[in-house]
């Protein structure tokens, strides 16, 4: 990796073989999952580029694996992933490139390679340096997620601490309901569970106003969400809920930098952060919204409170078919957040069936895209069943984001099927009443003892996720089919070949068979000329019992073909291979180039389809590349896309200096000349090495 223009980046010294050192900052809103997929896929992208990061993540936990000042000071380059507001201060005279967080988990590659050519921070100024398809948030998302991000742990903690006070300490009362004794251990666990809600609505407001005027606006932020939310301060009896702290929040941020944009003598400005925005702010904020905006604001939010309360049979199935349509649609990112915060906001308010919709349709699209895995392991790779099982895993603690991988490489299958999942979850918890208390979603809230109507929430979730399932695997085989049909109508017509290629688009080397993680290999249509002459003329070579001087520039030799495949399995068939290789006397450590293959496998197959698998190695452990070819009569299984086991395997190693040129020009030849069908049955039926040999030397 190069800087733009052949020029070394920013901070690298002018070393033209230095290598490349790049910073992250990956954050989101709830900080449990987006946070730490995109961490990993940017380390991942980077260390397939040799490109040293070190990313810090914004987790829920905290910071973790901060950045200090010797890392910015080294650094090249700084890509910020997150959805909320992050400190650029630090990274003032760097290059800084900010996108969503989505961007950091789904176009890596083409943020690192982005990143060099975004402008450099100052201080006090936003990056402005945004390549074409790049994705930053606004001002006001931000902002609000923000918001939320602090927000929900008070509404988690004051959730379960009242559930659990109820449904321990409470007893039923003759006029409904459970009601806790006076002065008992179990009601002062319930004041704090009281607190808990409490401060949600004014810490909400408040980190809205910090995000977008800094430390100046907390104050008048949180002020105004405790004035919001206490509806006796404008004669309203419920208040204006959390409606009025996002309110509160962007007026005290805006208010705030207003405010600093006023030009005020030298002996004023070190008391202004501290003593005199503050005190304008909170003043200007509250008394306008005590004596104007209190009383409209409360009226819509009790209003909507009543409606929703309300709300049975026919009115409740429709909201929680939205609230599941968009709970599903992008699995954490704004029309989910969106639905989510409705929900989230109307606990405090006692109305939790919003919630308890928002709850049964969470888990659905990570558990459903689990269960399709089990149900049709042959349409997905081995590493995207592995994934599956994860993806189990993380439904049942409510992280809808495990299913983002599916839907990443299958975008037109997995999201309707998702959707579909998701409205019938949630419209099956509404029609049914469910309650959830605390503002997140899965089996494990009701394990908690947050959710009411446990039996019908689990009846949701379950016919939600078998759904989503089965919706998506006949939308996966029926894609399929389709994209079979077409294959071979395309081989059934003369002329030019198609080629297959990585179905990784944007993986570290698009364009090339299987190469990228989670590439599992596609067939896509390219255009090759001249091929007709150059197959007779190897067609006469093979019948005469010739073997040609050269296959694949000489890397590819008699005796690096093996008409018997030993090998039962993946990585027993690699070692095989391996030691084929080893006849050359070109690799220098068996073991190490089994194990480098053995990690690309980890990433994604390389079983293409169509009986073909093309391992590959980029490592020292061979001193020249070398290329190695093996029939199996009975096939092994590669987690092919199609569910073939692989008969025909070739298997590419190159050393590090190489790999660039070499690794890609063999890969193109072999994928170009491995679409057509004549060539594969050639291949099958050639008798022995010589044979076989003459028929790869079609490969020019």
């Amino acid at each position: 990796m190069t800087s733009p223009a052949g020029t070394p980046p920013t901070g690298s010294g002018g070393g033209e073989g230095k290598r490349l050192k790049l910073l992250a900052v990956t954050a989101c809103p709830t900080g449990i999952a987006h946070t730490y997929m995109a961490a990993e896929k940017l380390a991942q992208a980077a260390e397939s580029r040799g490109v040293e990061m070190k990313v810090e993540t914004q987790g829920s936990i905290g910071a973790e694996n901060v950045l200090d000042d010797n890392d910015v000071k080294n650094a090249d380059g700084i890509i910020v992933a997150a959805d909320k507001d992050v400190d650029l201060s630090r990274f003032a005279g760097k290059r800084v490139l900010t996108v969503g967080v989505a961007e950091g988990i789904h176009h890596p590659e083409r943020l690192i390679e982005r990143v060099l050519s975004a402008h450099v921070h100052t201080a006090g100024a936003t990056p402005t340096a945004r390549a074409a398809g790049g994705k930053e948030r606004s001002v006001g998302y931000k902002a609000l997620m923000n918001g939320v991000s602090y927000m929900i742990p008070f509404v988690v903690v004051g959730g379960l601490l009242i559930a659990i006070s109820l449904s321990l300490g409470g007893h039923t009362d003759p006029s409904g309901g459970l009601v806790i004794p006076k002065d008992s251990f179990w009601m002062d666990i319930n004041n704090i569970g009281v607190i808990g809600f409490t401060l949600m609505v004014p810490i909400l407001s408040g980190y809205i106003a910090y995000a977008i005027g800094d430390r100046p606006a907390l104050v008048p932020g949180m002020i105004g969400g405790w004035i919001a939310n206490t509806g006796s301060l404008y004669d309203s009896k419920a208040g204006a809920g959390f409606i009025g702290a996002i309110v509160t929040g962007f007026l005290a941020g805006y208010l705030v930098l207003w405010i600093k944009k006023v030009k005020v003598p030298k002996f004023v400005q070190p008391i202004m952060p501290i003593i005199v925005i503050p005190i304008v702010a909170t003043t200007a904020l509250g008394l306008f919204f005590i004596y104007v905006i209190g009383k409209p604001i409360s009226w819509v939010f009790e209003h909507l409170t009543s409606w929703l309360s309300g709300m049975t049979g026919t009115s409740a199935i429709l909201l929680g078919a939205i609230l599941g349509l968009m709970i599903a649609f992008d699995m954490g990112g704004p029309v989910n957040k969106t639905a989510f915060l409705f929900g989230a906001g109307l606990i405090a308010t006692g109305n939790q069936t919003v919630m308890g919709m928002c709850a049964a349709a969470i888990p659905v699209m990570p558990l459903g895209q689990g269960l399709a895995t089990l149900i049709r392991k042959r349409l997905y790779t081995e590493q995207e069943r592995e994934t599956g099982l994860a993806s189990l895993f993380m439904g049942c603690f409510g992280i809808s984001e495990g299913a983002i991988p599916f839907a990443a490489a299958r975008p037109a299958q997995v999201i309707p099927a998702n959707m579909l999942g998701g409205a019938v979850a949630g419209a099956i918890a509404g029609v049914a009443g469910v309650e959830d208390a605390v503002p997140h979603g899965g089996p494990i809230v009701a394990v908690l003892g947050a959710v009411s109507g446990v039996p019908m929430f689990f009846v949701a979730v379950v016919i939600g996720s078998v759904v989503t399932a089965l919706t998506t695997v006949a939308l996966i085989d029926l894609s399929e089919r389709r994209r079979r049909g077409e294959a071979l109508a395309g081989a059934g017509t003369a002329g030019p070949e198609p080629a297959l290629v990585g179905a990784d688009v944007g993986g570290p080397e698009a364009g090339v068979v299987g190469e990228g993680p989670g590439a599992a290999g596609a067939v896509v249509a390219q255009r090759v000329v001249h091929q007709s002459e150059r197959e007779s003329e190897a067609v006469d070579s093979a019948d005469a019992g010739i073997a040609p001087a050269e296959v694949l520039s000489g890397y590819l030799t008699e005796r690096t073909v093996k008409v018997e495949l030993g090998a039962a399995d993946k990585e027993s068939a690699i070692r095989e291979m391996a030691e084929l290789l080893a006849r050359t006397g070109k690799v220098a450590d068996v073991g190490e180039l089994v194990a480098t293959a053995l990690r690309r496998e980890a990433q994604g197959t390389t079983g293409l389809g169509e009986e073909i698998a093309i391992p590959h190695a980029k490592t020292d452990a061979v001193t020249a590349p070398v290329v190695a070819f093996a029939r199996s009569a009975e096939g092994v299984e590669w987690g092919s896309l199609d569910g073939t086991q692989a008969r025909l395997v070739f298997m590419i190693a190159v050393p590090e200096a190489a790999a660039v040129d070499e690794h890609l020009r063999i890969l193109a030849l072999l994928s170009r000349k491995l679409t057509d069908a004549g060539f594969r049955e050639r291949l099958l039926a050639a008798r022995d090495e010589s044979a076989v040999l003459g028929v790869l030397s079609e490969i020019r």
